[in-house]
């Protein structure tokens, strides 16, 4: 990817600590990462081998997730959290099951929004909005969700491998579902110790004295608490295998779900 064109990004960068968002982008395999990222992803690789494999997992998951409720007829979605951009991102997931999407990109990293504004949003009907999903209020009456996001229809809440930074995930997720009227979805992908508690516990330390952003990595059953309000769908709350790895993928290390309401 390019940054030609990107706008200004609203706070300074601090790109000699890791970003979560460079982090992944390194897992996945991308170019907008730096040394400091890519040294920590290193080390957390060193104590699980499949979390490449598993964030490419996770991408394939959303994938499955986004065309699933775009069938279901969807066509409003806030991905929250949603990292930097890839060659294939939620408004073209949905707009291959269902025409007239309209999709609000949120994350709280500058770098993040910038390359979204310069390389996704391509008409009217996406916007990239820098907020905290700490305050899911702000984000609710931004100019951005308001333009895009009609309250009285269904919307997508996409928390694709993010809540497991937040230690009030249910709060905030919470607050975001008693916005959403019913035919609304969440899906959800999200680390848990469950399958390998020491290794898990371990990669958690080193990404939090790496980077200083603190990961929690939740039990399936508190996930599934998280979805308050939306009824999972089948198969339900599934543990999510690495793909594309060399060696053996090891122990899951994420769960994914999609609810409904």
């Amino acid at each position: 990817m390019t940054t030609a064109g990107m706008r200004a990004p609203e706070t300074p960068l601090a790109l000699h600590r890791p970003g979560p968002a460079r982090v992944q982008d390194f897992l996945l395999g991308g170019k907008d990462n730096y040394a400091s990222d890519r040294d920590l992803a290193q080390r957390v690789l060193r104590v699980l081998p499949q979390a490449a494999g598993t964030a490419r997992a996770a991408r394939g998951f959303l994938a499955r997730s986004i065309a699933l409720l775009a069938e279901r007829g969807v066509r409003q979605f806030l991905d929250l959290g949603c990292g930097l951009p890839r060659a294939d991102n939620v408004h073209q997931m949905a707009a291959r099951h269902t025409g007239g999407t309209r999709v609000v990109y949120v994350d709280h990293d500058p770098l993040v929004i910038a390359h979204a504004r310069a390389l996704l949003i391509d008409g009217g009907n996406i916007a990239a909005l820098l907020a905290d999903l700490r305050d899911p209020g702000a984000i609710l009456r931004s100019p951005e969700v308001r333009r895009l996001i009609d309250p009285a229809e269904p919307v997508a809440l996409v928390f694709s491998s993010v809540l497991h930074f937040l230690p009030g995930a249910g709060e905030l997720v919470a607050e975001l579902a008693s916005a959403a009227v019913p035919g609304s979805a969440m899906v959800v992908s999200h680390a848990t110790a469950d399958f390998a508690p020491r290794t898990v516990a371990e990669a958690a330390r080193l990404y939090r004295e790496g980077s200083s952003v603190p990961i929690h990595p939740r039990g399936g059953a508190e996930i599934a608490r998280l979805l308050g309000p939306f009824r999972p769908l089948p198969p339900g709350l599934t543990p999510i295998a690495g793909e594309g790895s060399a060696g053996p993928p090891g122990d899951p290390i994420m769960y994914g779900v999609v609810g409904v309401r």
